[in-house]
């Protein structure tokens, strides 16, 4: 049996971010909000952020397709992106995906889901990115580590 080609993560970067939106969502909807964060500003900021997480997020995807990587958490990497957004973040579409979860919470007046980001954004730093360090550390070597110390994790 060949070994896997994948990082082992604690737990899958969607559900890290997805899981403490769906829970503050679910408890905005079901008990209310402390605070009320609805106004024309948070819907207009909310809008701004899907927008840019739509543009960040296609380009992200666009060279991972190019450059033939995997897309999904989990799949195997055939080599160190470093164009594109990857100059910028080593973790661009988490990016995204965090400025995703902000714009749900802005576009759905959630307070709670709002205030729930940090928990998706510890549970991905806990979860996620300290098992795909390693797996590209052991894969790629002194390349992934001159590819670390020039690009930040997040921007």
């Amino acid at each position: 049996m060949a070994p896997v080609d994948a990082p082992a993560f604690r737990i899958w970067p969607p559900l890290a971010l997805g899981v403490p939106l769906t829970a503050g969502l679910v408890l905005t909807a079901a008990a209310g909000d402390p605070l009320s964060i609805a106004s024309l500003a948070t819907r207009w900021i909310g809008g701004a952020l899907a927008v840019a997480f739509v543009l960040w997020n296609g380009w992200t995807l666009w060279v991972m397709a190019t450059n033939r990587t995997a897309i999904l958490p989990g799949g195997a990497t055939v080599l160190i992106l470093q164009s594109g957004p990857f100059r910028l973040s080593r973790n661009p579409l988490y990016v995204g995906l965090i400025a995703l979860d902000v714009a749900v919470a802005l576009l759905a007046q959630s307070f709670w889901a709002l205030v729930f980001v940090p928990i998706g954004v510890v549970a991905l730093s806990w979860g996620a990115i300290p098992p795909e360090e390693r797996y590209l550390s052991g894969k790629f070597g002194s390349e992934y580590q001159a590819y670390r110390a020039r690009v930040r994790r997040w921007l």
